[in-house]
């Protein structure tokens, strides 16, 4: 017997790995050789394509779409309707294996908004934020807050989820420190990186 669960109407390739306490739902589809680590939640009309690998604790809403090549680290929520793309030059009648972008990577603890658009190829850092939807053309930094279309870098969020005061930023040297008015904890942000606030 299974120890996750699939929802009657999903479609799950047998040749997925599905960790254990993992909850797949209503019409969604897993792909062959796709990877899903233990206690994730896969909503309602996800689409997860062959090779994806997703971590464990990760939360997946409602109507995703995750196109190989990506990999998605552990405690990852990706909003409703998210859609990670994997040709930057897209044409339906040119299609192979050689087209496909380099690989999506999004790290640990990272959270992306609803409706968001993930062009191939970047990395999102850990416990970044990507706000409801933005356009993600270029990587982004852990910690970073980034918003709109292009999405461009605004400041940066707590492993909490709440954004940092930058203004009240200690500086010194190669980090910047910038403690959480909601949790208290501080968080160290490359200097190279808190430059590129816009």
């Amino acid at each position: 017997m299974a120890d996750f669960f699939v929802h009657a109407s999903a479609d799950v390739s047998p040749r997925a790995k599905i960790g254990a306490g993992t909850k797949i739902w209503h019409q969604a589809q897993v792909r062959e050789d796709a990877v899903i680590g233990s206690k994730c939640i896969i909503a309602k009309n996800v689409y997860v394509d062959f090779k994806v690998e997703i971590g464990s604790g990760c939360k997946i809403q409602n109507n995703v779409s995750l196109y190989y090549p990506a990999k998605i680290e552990d405690d990852v929520f990706v909003g409703p309707s998210v859609t990670f793309t994997n040709d930057l030059f897209p044409r339906a009648f040119l299609w192979d294996e050689s087209r496909h972008t380099p690989l999506t990577l999004v790290r640990k603890g990272a959270s992306i908004g609803a409706d968001s658009v993930i062009i191939g190829g970047v990395e999102i850092g850990e416990y970044a934020l990507v706000a409801a939807g933005s356009v993600v053309t270029h990587s982004v930094p852990a910690h970073g807050l980034v918003l709109g279309n292009p999405a461009r870098l605004r400041g940066f969020v707590c492993k909490c989820g709440f954004k940092l005061d930058v203004t009240k930023a200690t500086k010194g040297g190669k980090f910047v420190s910038a403690k959480c008015s909601k949790c208290g904890e501080t968080t160290k942000i490359p200097t190279s990186d808190f430059e590129k606030i816009v």
